[in-house]
């Protein structure tokens, strides 16, 4: 009878967790449905806070598991084109344990609403291993709230209301309705083109398919050309070779920059180092903009340099880590600024120190690494949190994934 029960109590721990995991989460599947309806979101964001701060301890423990596999499953996908295809399930199991740990720890003081509150709140300036992409104030995007860090704060004073008194749980949720910031950005004067790439990763990198990528995307140049566009934008590493290498790609594409603004994502390499770049061709001259904030894991292992090399040598063949810049580019195109980010670079607040008046990002990303998933997905909604955060205007070019225009 006692190993029943015992059973049933765990099973509920386990289903509680799981029913806050899914709630918190839910924003993101419905979006990848299109599905991003302001009432849906804000019950749904509300109820999933609420149970994060009620449920008992144990089960916090499953929510931060599932949650950290809802939101962030896909990263496995990217193993794949190292052939480590059986580290895949490890990966996933792995990142699930980590928000576990996190989750738990928010509720390690059972009786307590205050300071799990108070931890859940410290969570949102928490990102593990330099990975950023679970981010609470996300859930209200696209909701009657607000995505600010005080927003935050009035909406788990507001599900400790409802616990404890009830009737004024209202409040500081009118509070952040009337916080949402009402400023807007009007679209730079220019003819933009971005033509939609989807190449699939285990051919971007063949040297069978080199011409014909190069070739194609010289073609949606030339058409941007005939169509009298001002820039064109073509995504990450849309040339895939070390284009400061080679001599005669660069002539070329500085002679269609005589009718024509080019920005396209390519390698760079001086002095043995390695750079994931932006190229900005103009009036027969280039200006290149190295990555700043490389994907933990993905371009630079963030641990120290022994285990780092460790890692590299066990897993990447003794490749090295990407080198990055120190401060983020800004190109003046036509007289508008834009500020360079480059995929992972667009959803954190580094790229986006000393804007100043810039009003304007060109965000390249190459998704074909994750697709399909729900990655580009949330990639999109956390642009459009930093496109509010910073009031400006994100153009998002992206292989393998939808092209958008995300307004504040």
């Amino acid at each position: 009878m006692f190993l029943v029960k015992r059973d049933n109590f765990n099973k509920n721990m386990i289903i509680k967790g799981l029913c806050a995991a899914i709630l918190f989460s839910s924003f993101i599947y419905l979006s990848y449905f299109n599905i991003e309806n302001k009432i849906i979101n804000s019950v749904l964001g509300l109820t999933s806070i609420y149970l994060i701060l009620t449920i008992p301890k144990k089960s916090l423990f499953y929510t931060g598991f599932f949650i950290g596999i809802f939101w962030c499953w896909w990263l496995a996908l990217s193993f794949e084109y190292y052939d480590l295809n059986y580290l895949m399930p490890l990966v996933i199991l792995g990142v699930g344990l980590v928000y576990a740990i996190i989750f738990y720890f928010i509720g390690i003081i059972e009786d307590s609403i205050y300071i799990r509150a108070v931890l859940f709140f410290g969570f949102t300036f928490l990102a593990p291993f330099g990975f950023n992409w679970v981010k609470p104030e996300l859930l209200f995007i696209d909701s009657y709230f607000g995505i600010t860090k005080l927003d935050f704060a009035l909406i788990l004073l507001s599900m400790i209301l409802l616990n404890k008194f009830k009737y004024l749980f209202w409040i500081p949720l009118v509070l952040s309705f009337y916080l949402l910031p009402s400023g807007k950005v009007l679209a730079p004067k220019l003819k933009i083109s971005m033509p939609q790439l989807n190449v699939n990763q285990h051919i971007k990198w063949e040297k069978n398919y080199k011409y014909e990528l190069i070739s194609e995307n010289i073609n949606f140049i030339n058409k941007a050309i005939e169509e009298k566009y001002d820039l064109i934008i073509l995504p990450e590493t849309a040339f895939p070779i070390i284009l400061n290498k080679n001599e005669n790609l660069l002539n070329l594409l500085k002679e269609k920059s005589k009718q024509i603004d080019i920005i396209t994502g390519s390698l760079y390499k001086k002095d043995g180092l390695y750079h994931n770049s932006t190229y900005h061709f103009s009036k027969e001259k280039v200006n290149v903009a190295h990555k700043v904030v490389l994907v933990p894991f993905g371009e630079a292992v963030p641990l120290p340099e022994k285990i780092r090399n460790l890692i590299n040598d066990m897993f990447y063949e003794g490749a090295k880590d990407y080198e990055s810049a120190k401060e983020a580019t800004t190109f003046n195109i036509k007289g508008i600024d834009f500020r360079n980010a480059i995929c992972y670079e667009a959803t954190t607040d580094e790229i986006f120190k000393n804007l100043g008046d810039t009003k304007y990002m060109i965000a390249t990303s190459n998704n074909a690494w994750f697709t399909p998933s729900t990655q580009p997905i949330l990639q999109k909604l956390l642009m459009k949190y930093y496109a509010k955060k910073y009031n400006v205007i994100v153009y998002s070019s992206a292989n393998a994934s939808e092209n958008s225009i995300i307004y504040p």
